[in-house]
């Protein structure tokens, strides 16, 4: 099976999951509402993505026991909403607001740019050293952290920031990596490379690299 099998049925089953442990605990408050609008919708918006434009890298074969596997492993994202809805913790309406900000902000890092990364390749192979990728070499990681650190901070526990630290340093750092390897084949790979961070925007950059871009 491909990897992106599994995934993607977590992604839409998530909704359902929600939905069900609020009518399993009879949990209709506001926290578990706004937490079924912003997991649930990010599932699907996901499986509408990997129509429009997939990520090659979820496109590889796998064994069906790996997929099982990974199947499991992204159930661990599912910790977070079993907390806030099982515990009938009602969140203050500013971290409320506060974690909707930060989920629009990391669904639209996400989405886009893995929208620019797949058309400009579509066309024109090479580094990707323009818009979302000019001060960040993993904006569609970065998006996505911001994205589960939201829905963590509406569980109000510290187990679900715990398996999103586990997934950054065992998944995105990993990949994020294996990427800066494969990248690493374009000789204009190292400038690039000084000028932008690996999950995080570089803002500050060397005066070489500020004059070259000048007269570029």
């Amino acid at each position: 099976m491909k990897i992106k099998y599994p995934i993607n049925f977590h992604k839409g089953l998530t909704f359902f999951i929600l939905l069900g442990l609020m009518v399993l605990y009879h949990n209709f408050t506001i926290g578990a509402w706004v937490y079924l609008a912003l997991h649930g919708t990010y599932g699907f918006l996901w499986l509408i993505k990997d129509t429009i434009f997939p990520d090659k890298q979820w496109e590889q074969e796998i064994p069906t026991f790996q997929g099982i596997i990974t199947f499991l492993l992204l159930g661990l994202y599912w910790v977070a909403p079993f907390i806030l809805i099982s515990s009938g913790t009602v969140p203050l309406l500013p971290l409320v607001a506060a974690a909707i900000s930060l989920n629009i902000v990391g669904v639209f890092l996400h989405f886009t740019s893995d929208a620019q990364k797949y058309y400009t390749l579509k066309y024109k192979t090479g580094l990707i050293t323009e818009g979302f990728f000019a001060r960040c070499r993993n904006t569609n990681y970065l998006g996505e952290v911001l994205i589960y650190l939201a829905f963590a901070m509406l569980a109000q526990h510290w187990l679900p920031f715990l398996i999103l630290g586990l997934f950054i340093a065992m998944v995105f750092v990993p990949n994020m990596i294996k990427k800066d390897k494969s990248l690493s084949r374009y000789p204009e790979f190292e400038e690039y490379k000084e000028r932008s961070g690996l999950l995080f925007p570089k803002l500050l950059i060397s005066r070489n690299i500020q004059e070259k871009e000048t007269t570029t």
